[in-house]
């Protein structure tokens, strides 16, 4: 019989200051009206970002044989990730948020480290998610528009132009390994589509704090799988 993989990996490590949740029953889940809807939007945003720095970071030490020019894109990859997580805490702070106000999920990282193929994490995480929450961050654009929030505004601009160059290497590699590696690469992509966050990241309702705006009630939920 063959053995079934792991549905979760490890959590990720975080300090005190964090307050670590598992289910997203436990979360905050503020409503759309409450005064620090937006706190705890950056707080969870910070969080995924660092979440997506973990995995590319994983990658680079899960894969240490894999070809150099991908390593350098999962490398600029982490340091993308890192930047807007302090760019979200800036601005968290700035508003008068601070780390650990609210509980944080890392689902997506305990997914995405479940996954035993580079090409699987690249489709899914890079390919999939990240391509999902390309539109999210363009209407989050719009919307911080309209309410004149010119910070927001800016913080999106900046991670939409970097999740766009993440998209366009997995792509770029997915097919350089397909070429490489054939119908072992194939398959591997098949068994990561199987995944929860395969799936609930191609839905129709894309709820995943990390690409919603604050500023709509689509923005409040994020979706069981959030990342982490």
């Amino acid at each position: 019989m063959t053995a079934t993989a792991p549905l979760f990996g490890d959590t990720p490590c975080r300090d005190s200051r964090f307050e670590v949740r598992e289910l997203w029953q436990d979360m905050a889940n503020l409503p759309h009206n409450h005064p620090d809807v937006g706190k705890e939007f950056l707080l969870r945003q910070l969080n995924e970002e660092l979440n997506a720095m973990e995995i590319a970071a994983r990658n680079l030490v899960d894969f240490p044989d894999e070809d150099w020019g991908l390593r350098m894109a999962l490398a600029r990859q982490c340091s993308d990730e890192a930047r807007h997580a302090i760019a979200f805490r800036r601005l968290l702070e700035e508003r008068g948020g601070s780390l650990g106000q609210y509980p944080v999920l890392n689902f997506q990282f305990r997914i995405m480290t479940s996954i035993p193929s580079l090409i699987g994490r690249l489709a899914v995480s890079n390919r999939s998610f990240e391509a999902s929450g390309i539109d999210a961050i363009q209407d989050g654009i719009q919307t911080s528009k309209r309410k004149e929030d010119a910070e927001f505004v800016s913080l999106f601009d900046q991670q939409l132009a970097d999740e766009v160059q993440h998209v366009r290497f997995a792509n770029v590699w997915i097919r350089k390994m397909i070429e490489r590696d054939g119908p072992k690469a194939v398959m591997a992509l098949a068994r990561a589509s199987r995944t929860p966050m395969a799936h609930s990241s191609r839905s129709s309702e894309r709820t995943s704090s990390r690409t919603r705006s604050p500023t709509t009630s689509a923005g409040r939920r994020a979706s069981p799988r959030t990342r982490s």
